[in-house]
């Protein structure tokens, strides 16, 4: 942990503030809304707030995404000044903790790693670790390639991705499959992680796979590197002094709509699909981050409207402290010790309380780091 002292990006803080404050906080306040009510409006506001089963794409499927764009932002502010420098061995080593860091808070998260039984370790299975190898690869292509060659490796990755899930056939498996099944990326990580994807078990000396943990990670990893680099292209033009904040706008929302647009058109025939990660899903995501940053950029930077984001930045600026203490620690007890007396007076909304207490623990750790400037980096 160390002290914030460098400008930033205030609308980035801003946006990511936002994607935490709706998986920490905001999705759990209207499920347990709906539990507590049972009032027929949820019935369509909840798809919002869950993901699809398979082919399509929900305002919450955006949220990982989001995540992992916005860690490619980052990189030509923080990296630009190794990228001339003959000597980055410093910078592969900042890039290597960091990389190695997510990956064990991933373990922590959703790996299982703290109940400390070699049975329950799962080695790839968390958006931390999507997001570690999204941020390798754009950190390397940027270090070592100009901008064009970014782009032409981001669209090598989108198309090899395609290709190989259309044309490679192994047993049952690919052939253009894109069923939960029969997908090429499912049976990579059947074979490469075995036992220790995440849901799987040794049964009588047979690796057992969970029929309902259908997410892939391993070939999905070069489109997860995409998605980190478009981050990075919308870090360049944020950062370029050069141009005024209405051209910057101008790109961000164009660029933004024209992938947006192709992604779904892409998915007439590569089919956009989240859990598996395709290329099309990749266009159609980044897109969306595209006009996100675009209208944050808009608000928070262009018009300078900050007087009511402080509490959104609260989670913005320690979106990986929110997320561990969200994943790894239950407040519930804490919670339920304060308030179980009030249970049998609000029956059906108890749950409720609990969770705005949970999310209000979560908030105060938050707060107060953020008043002592003290900010969890990786």
């Amino acid at each position: 942990m160390k002290k914030q002292i460098q400008q930033r990006l205030e609308s980035l803080d801003v946006l990511r503030g936002f994607d935490l404050f709706c998986l920490v906080a905001l999705g759990k306040i209207v499920h347990k809304l709906s539990e507590a009510t049972q009032v027929p409006v949820f019935d369509s506001i909840l798809p919002c707030f869950n993901h699809v089963h398979w082919e399509g794409f929900s305002s919450w499927d955006l949220v990982m995404p989001l995540f992992m764009f916005m860690s490619g932002i980052t990189i030509p502010f923080a990296l630009s000044r190794y990228k001339e420098s003959s000597d980055k061995s410093l910078v592969y080593k900042r890039i290597a903790k960091r990389v190695i860091l997510l990956w064990i808070f991933g373990m922590m998260c959703q790996g299982n790693l703290l109940a400390l039984d070699p049975n329950r370790i799962y080695l790839y299975s968390n958006t931390l670790q999507a997001i570690a190898m999204g941020y390798l690869i754009s950190a390397l292509f940027f270090l070592h390639t100009k901008i064009r060659t970014q782009i032409i490796g981001a669209i090598i990755l989108l198309l090899g991705y395609w290709m190989m899930m259309e044309f490679i056939v192994i047993g049952n498996y690919g052939s253009g499959n894109y069923s939960p099944d029969g997908n090429l990326a499912e049976w990579i990580d059947r074979v490469v992680l075995g036992r220790f994807r995440d849901g799987a078990s040794l049964v009588n000396g047979e690796v057992v796979f969970s029929e309902g943990y259908r997410y892939t990670w391993i070939l999905s990893s070069l489109t997860f590197g995409v998605t980190a680099m478009s981050g990075t292209f919308a870090g360049y033009i944020l950062k370029y002094k050069e141009w005024m904040p209405q051209k910057k706008l101008t790109y961000l929302f164009i660029i933004g709509a024209s992938m947006v647009a192709m992604g779904w058109i892409w998915g007439i025939w590569h089919p956009v699909i989240k859990k598996i990660w395709t290329s099309s899903m990749v266009l159609v995501s980044s897109g969306y981050c595209f006009l996100l940053m675009a209208l944050f950029y808009y608000i928070i930077d262009y018009k300078g409207y900050r007087k009511y984001t402080g509490w959104l930045k609260v989670y913005g600026m320690n979106s990986i402290m929110a997320y561990m203490l969200s994943q790894c620690i239950n407040f519930t007890s804490v919670s339920q010790s304060i308030f179980r007396g009030l249970e049998q007076y609000i029956g059906s909304y108890y749950p409720l309380l609990i969770t705005l207490s949970n999310i209000a623990i979560i908030y105060t750790i938050l707060w107060w780091m953020y008043k002592k400037k003290i900010f969890l980096r990786v």
